[in-house]
This record gives C-alpha cells, sequence and structure tokens, in this order.
C-alpha cells in the first residue's frame, strides 16, 4: 500500500549553500520531495523535462542560462503543464525578477524568507494558488509596467472574445479581489466566479492569477494608483 504523494520540488541556484539550505528545510516536511538540484538553467530544464517536479524554486541570476530563460522554456514546455516557478531573488524590486513574472512565474520570494514561509509557499502554488507576496508583487509589477503609456511601447491586447464580465472580473482580480470577494461585489455565486476565471485564464492563455495581473496592467486595463476595491493587496 503507498502512501499519500509528495510534493515534488527542483531546486535551482548557482550558489550551493543556498541550494543545501533549501532543500533542508523542504526535505523536513512528510509531504515534500526534493527531486533534484541545479546550479544554472540549462540544468534545471533538463531536470525538469525527465523529472516533472510540481514545483520549481527558481533563481533569476545564473551562469549559463538564466532564471528568466529557464522559466520561460519549462512554463511554455506542453510536457509541463503542472510544474509551478517560484522564483528567489534577493531584491523584490528587481527587473529580472519582473521578467520572470511575465515569462510565467507564479510568484517569488526573497532569499531571506523564514523557513515556515518557503514551505507554505511551495503548498500554496502547488495547489494552484499565487501572488505569494502580495504586497511585494503588486509594487513589483506596478514599478515596471508604470512607464508602459510613455515613449514608443504599445499596450498589450486582451483577446477579442473576453466578454464584459469576464474584463470586469479581470480587472477585479488584477484589483486583489478574491473568488469570494468577486463573487460578494457582482452578487453571483463564488461557483460562478470560479467558472469565469477558468475561461478568462484559458482565454488569455495564462497559467495562473499572476499572469492575469501582469497582463491586466500591460493592456493597460488597469494603471497603478488607488485600488478600485479597497484593498492594498492582491491576494490569490
Amino acid at each position: 500500500m503507498t502512501g499519500p504523494l509528495k510534493l515534488r520540488v527542483l531546486v535551482v541556484d548557482d550558489h550551493a549553500l543556498v541550494r543545501h539550505g533549501f532543500r533542508a528545510i523542504l526535505a523536513s516536511e512528510t509531504d515534500i520531495d526534493v527531486i533534484g538540484e541545479a546550479s544554472d538553467g540549462r540544468e534545471a530544464i533538463s531536470i525538469a523535462s525527465r523529472h516533472r517536479p510540481d514545483v520549481v524554486l527558481m533563481d533569476v541570476r545564473m551562469p549559463v542560462m538564466d532564471g528568466i530563460q529557464a522559466t520561460r522554456l519549462i512554463t511554455e514546455d506542453p510536457h509541463l503543464p503542472d510544474t509551478k516557478v517560484i522564483v528567489l531573488t534577493t531584491f523584490d524590486m528587481d527587473e529580472y525578477v519582473f521578467g520572470a513574472l511575465r515569462a510565467g512565474a507564479s510568484g517569488f520570494l526573497l532569499k531571506g524568507v523564514e523557513p515556515s514561509q518557503l514551505i507554505d509557499a511551495v503548498r500554496t502554488v502547488a495547489d494552484g494558488a499565487a501572488l505569494l507576496e502580495p504586497s511585494a508583487t503588486r509594487r513589483l509589477i506596478e514599478a515596471f509596467t508604470s512607464g508602459a503609456g510613455d515613449g514608443d511601447s504599445a499596450a498589450a491586447t486582451l483577446p477579442d472574445d473576453l466578454t464584459t464580465r469576464e474584463t470586469e472580473i479581470l480587472t477585479l482580480i488584477a484589483a486583489g479581489s478574491t473568488n469570494a470577494e468577486i463573487a460578494e461585489r457582482l452578487v453571483i455565486s463564488p461557483l460562478t466566479v470560479k467558472s469565469h476565471v477558468s475561461r478568462i485564464l484559458t482565454k488569455m492563455d495564462a497559467r495562473d492569477r499572476t499572469q492575469l495581473v501582469v497582463m491586466a496592467y500591460e493592456s493597460r486595463l488597469v494603471t497603478p494608483g488607488p485600488r478600485q476595491n479597497g484593498r492594498s493587496d492582491p491576494v490569490s
């Protein structure tokens, strides 16, 4: 008789001490199995392709191949549809981290995170949620999209088949509302909201809510400024 399936995690960082530290923290949990370590993006892709981890903890600044390109290749791989990426960073206001979010990462963590937060993050992302550091993620996205209207850069476009209701819900997601809060605000059931969110993800070819927030800002559906629903932080 086999026991419950463990969450499979790949740790990627060019510093052995960091890798070993994260591995020791995660391996202490009975529901988590660290299936490997990688010191650069190319190695990470190779290991991920062979072992198909549930979560990849990905450093962004590495030799050979950085974490942005590795994240993009992993999240675009049709053989790894369920593999999620958490970016590891030293500074939250980092263009590399924003690049990784755009490339498909589900969120990011500071390398100095508490062990309990690291463990919770892995479980949260594996469960399909995102935006691990709500306030920091929001600030990061705003910081690197606030200038999108300047210069010659054009706004990204939303899918033509996005309905008025779906656009309304996307705006609330970008503002930080949970499904329950959206349901209450629009006077619809949480199950209906969940169905709408699923369709929005499909139409926008997004992996999770983090990607929807990035796309909402880049399309200028929402812009940096006061929160539309009174919240200060987005949550999953």
